[in-house]
């Protein structure tokens, strides 16, 4: 993974590009990468094409995206993020999941708009001790959440409904 980086005690410098070890993407919560993007398109069962058309954007950014040439739009992470959470019939509320109390789902929107199998997608929600103010916070937060958490790449079985005991 390459991130673009300024050097801003060194105005003379331009942009250079450092890469991060995979590894050490998790521990950072990074962005999507191309990776990430390759892998929902292909469980979404779609060409570059039709995911392009899926995410409201040119197929040359999807072809950018998955070549790296430029990092992943955040709206198009969180439309992917909302595609893939749609494949699987029957999920659990995040506040059924959390054991959130009474208190603190009154303030929620995910409760309010009754939003909990997609609560991740929406701005204010109560996790990670609180509102977040910026989609970056909360997507950092909501990726090791046990709601979205089994919808990214290495969870397992994530678009086989849940069996029914």
């Amino acid at each position: 993974m390459w991130v673009l980086v300024k050097l801003v005690d060194f105005p003379h410098c331009s942009t250079y590009k450092i890469q991060i070890n995979p590894t050490y993407k998790k521990a950072l919560r990074l962005p999507m990468d191309r990776k990430e993007f390759i892998y929902f398109r292909k469980k979404l069962n779609k060409t570059q094409d039709q995911m392009a058309q899926l995410l409201g954007i040119s197929i040359k950014a999807v072809q950018s995206y998955e070549q790296g040439w430029r990092p992943i739009a955040v709206h198009a992470e969180r439309q992917m993020f909302f595609l893939i959470s749609r494949k699987r019939s029957t999920r659990k509320p995040c506040w059924t999941i959390k054991k959130c109390p009474v208190d603190i789902k009154k303030q929620c929107p995910a409760w309010e708009f009754r939003t909990g199998d997609i609560c991740w997608i929406i701005n204010g929600t109560m996790c990670c001790s609180g509102a977040c103010k910026e989609w970056k916070e909360k997507i950092d937060c909501c990726r090791s959440c046990e709601v979205l958490a089994p919808l990214l790449p290495g969870s397992v079985n994530i678009f086989k409904s849940p069996k029914k005991t």
